[in-house]
């Protein structure tokens, strides 16, 4: 990791009990297609919106972000302009009552990709990260370089998986990773995609065993998450489901999880009779 990064890193270490001093949360996954992407967006905008937090979320999936999908926002401010050394305050765009920094889609050659500067993201971080509650990196899926460093500066790391005996192993081989080469273990693990709550319980325990047995460190069960119709239909519609759909199970679980984050109770629901009405005819739950 570059000198920069390790500034980083012990800047948040030693600072990070200090009140109002950021948290970094790194959203992982050993393999695509598990949701990672939906959880990350999701936890910034409870955080933000049900318990008034300061929030930035980065897309860090390098050359295939696609956090602006799911916010109705075009890329033309990006990622890709910082790693190549422009100022991360020229690209923050506020959405939602936080802050984003989008990702990028496709690169022209090899050489972009190798030569992406994370070490400029790293230092442009140190300028900003003073200004906000919690920073949420939505890395990309697998194991890279940029995964690595990403995590290794995260405060937590937020592992996503689902059931899917791949994704399960591939997590662990995440978890594996980080924990040999760097000796990290801030590991919290939300299971997604699940058809029951007993599945999702099943399925931590598996990775609870493997990391306890192999690697002789305890993993924190962050939550599960219910397979939702609405969580597609959002997609489809570019939409968050925390935010138009709040009743949603899924909803319900993601403000659980932003919960235990915060470690504050769940604010009080002001929403009146009708409007209430209105928005569970809508949902159809």
């Amino acid at each position: 990791m570059s000198s920069q990064a390790e500034n980083l890193l012990r800047l948040i270490k030693s600072k990070e009990n200090l009140s109002g001093k950021a948290k970094v949360l790194s959203f992982a996954s050993g393999k695509g297609g598990v949701g990672k992407t939906g959880v990350s967006v999701s936890m910034a905008y409870v955080l933000a919106n049900l318990f008034d937090k300061k929030v930035l979320l980065l897309d860090c999936d390098i050359g295939l972000g696609n956090v602006h999908i799911l916010l109705g926002l075009e890329p033309n401010k990006n990622l890709k302009a910082v790693l190549e050394g422009a100022h991360i305050r020229e690209v923050i765009q506020p959405v939602y009552n936080f802050d984003v920094v989008l990702g990028f889609s496709g690169i022209d050659s090899i050489d972009d990709l190798e030569s992406a500067d994370t070490a400029n993201l790293f230092l442009q971080l140190e300028e900003v990260i003073s200004e906000y509650d919690y920073v949420l990196i939505d890395n990309s899926a697998g194991l890279n370089r940029h995964t690595i460093g990403f995590s290794r500066v995260a405060t937590t790391t937020y592992i996503i998986t689902t059931p899917e005996p791949t994704a399960l192993t591939d997590a662990y081989a995440f978890i594996k990773s980080l924990y040999k080469l760097y000796g990290y273990s801030s590991f919290k693990v939300v299971v997604n995609m699940c058809q029951t709550r007993s599945e999702g319980f099943e399925t931590f325990e598996r990775l609870q065993f493997s990391a306890k047995n192999f690697l002789g460190i305890s993993l924190k069960l962050a939550g599960v998450l219910p397979r939702s119709r609405n969580v597609a239909r959002s997609l489809r519609g570019k939409a968050l489901v925390v935010k138009d759909y709040p009743s949603d199970p899924y909803s319900v679980e993601i403000r659980k999880i932003a919960q235990l984050e915060t470690g504050e109770a769940l604010p009080e629901e002001k929403e009146g009779f009708i409007a209430r009405l209105l928005r569970i005819l809508r949902e159809g739950v």
